[in-house]
């Protein structure tokens, strides 16, 4: 039997694994994406947004206009209920982006297949082995594949993570939904709540007489549901089934909140979901998967091609853990907001008016968007461990942005006063602004990793 080699192995092409992928082949890495599904397309909607920072990481690439043409711009952040305008914020996309996450992985999955990564479809990793040269793979076609690193880009019920070993510690669920797209006679669209939480049912994206349910368990359930249980829940909310039929999709999620105790085991990384499970409140999930896979990429990439050591790799925890540590508290608050008895209505009504004041909006969108993401880089201007602004800059007389210097995923060196070796001398006139923090000291350079965050200021 052949053993097909390769540098890196993702098992998964979620949007998590295609990101990934993308970074790592924009950086000359051999990677090859396992995927159960042998098309991109999804048989349902679910995510539905994308945050600020996640289209400025996309911008990054030269793709963001992609996607935004397929969805709608819209003040997508929000905490306990109440939307937190970021229009007012110092970046060129100060709003979220309405997109389902079909839409989504269609329009990551061309661009990914114009950069030419390579996939292996309608298969799974069904197990692997590790040693200190690499990974031997397993593939659900009894194929077998060699390389010198895995990554889980597998789910929530990540085999990679559990294979690997490694913990998976946080909270059981309180409360469970199910999804579906359906056929329906006479629904009675709109959102409602009641003292256990909330649940809809409304017209389907993709039209054609389809509805989308989102519908909660009368009981914590988990596991996939069946048409019975799909029943049970609507004739326990709404007194009557609606003639539910032709079910094109039925899932189920809850609220559950786990996040892994290490990213990596040896030469087994993970990342997205497989990484960290939470309640969809805030719109989080997608947006986490893609971080994680900008963040791990380029690092990924020098430790493969030997410009750094192993030890590299250590940061991607170091760096994310903590991050969406704060973003998994953060939608357990929102579900436990989200419940509408006498007294949980009252705290709701208490935390609207506490953002609704002008410092805390901005603190609580800042980071609801994504904007305020800090990395512990060391240093104390501002500017480091911080996004960089996609700034109108000047090169050689020819006016361009930042981020159109970032397409290529490679670090970026900027120099705003006198010539520095290896680095691109810019004119820029106008003032630093951060979202959140304000103006900051304008630098005389700044060297911005390929992610897009700034690791080092001269004053």
């Amino acid at each position: 039997m052949t053993i097909r080699e390769h540098e890196v192995v993702i098992a998964g092409g979620g949007p998590t694994g295609m990101m990934l992928a993308a970074e790592l082949r924009l950086a000359g890495v051999d990677v090859v994406v396992v995927e159960r599904r042998t098309t991109p397309e999804l048989a349902s909607a679910r995510g539905r947004g994308l945050h600020a920072r996640t289209i400025e990481l996309l911008d990054q690439r030269g793709i963001a206009e992609r996607f935004i043409s397929k969805g709608q711009r819209a003040q997508v952040a929000a905490f306990g209920g109440t939307v937190l305008d970021i229009s007012d914020f110092p970046t060129r996309h100060n709003y979220g982006l309405a997109l389902v996450q079909s839409q989504f992985e269609l329009v990551l999955a061309q661009w990914v297949t114009e950069i030419e990564v390579t996939f292996l479809r309608g298969c799974d990793v069904t197990g692997f082995t590790q040693d200190d040269a690499g990974v031997d793979v397993a593939l659900s076609d009894d194929r077998s594949l060699r390389a010198k690193w895995l990554v889980g880009c597998d789910g929530g019920r990540s085999l990679v993570r559990k294979t690997a070993g490694i913990e998976f510690p946080g909270w059981d669920a309180s409360i469970s939904y199910m999804i579906a797209e359906a056929t329906m006679t006479s629904p009675a669209y709109g959102l409602r709540r009641d003292a256990k939480g909330t649940y809809a049912i409304g017209p389907h994206d993709a039209g054609g007489g389809k509805v989308g349910l989102v519908i909660r368990d009368e009981r914590v359930e988990v596991g996939e549901p069946s048409m019975s249980d799909l029943r049970d829940a609507l004739v326990a909310l709404y007194g009557t089934d609606f003639d539910v039929r032709d079910v094109t999709y039925l899932s189920r999620f809850t609220d559950a909140t786990r996040q892994a105790a290490s990213y990596r085991s040896g030469r087994v990384l993970i990342a997205g979901d497989a990484a960290h499970v939470h309640s969809p409140m805030g719109g989080q999930g997608l947006n986490l998967g893609i971080h994680d896979a900008f963040n791990l990429g380029w690092k990924l990439a020098r430790v493969v091609h030997g410009a750094s050591p192993e030890t590299l790799l250590d940061t991607y925890q170091a760096e994310r853990h903590p991050i969406t540590a704060r973003v998994l508290r953060t939608t357990m608050a929102q579900t436990a907001l989200s419940r509408v008895d006498e007294r949980t209505k009252a705290l709701g009504e208490t935390v609207a008016e506490l953002v609704s004041v002008p410092e805390a909006r901005k603190r609580w969108a800042g980071f609801m968007s994504g904007l305020d993401i800090r990395y512990d880089l060391g240093g104390t201007h501002p500017l480091v461990g911080r996004r960089m602004p996609d700034l109108e800059i000047e090169i050689e007389g020819k006016a361009t942005r930042v981020y159109s210097l970032m397409h290529d995923a490679r670090p970026l060196f900027l120099s705003f006063g006198a010539p520095i070796q290896s680095a691109t001398v810019a004119r820029y006139t106008g003032t630093w602004e951060l979202p959140v923090i304000g103006e900051v000291a304008a630098p005389t350079a700044v060297r911005v990793r390929p992610d897009g965050y700034v690791e080092w200021v001269a004053l």
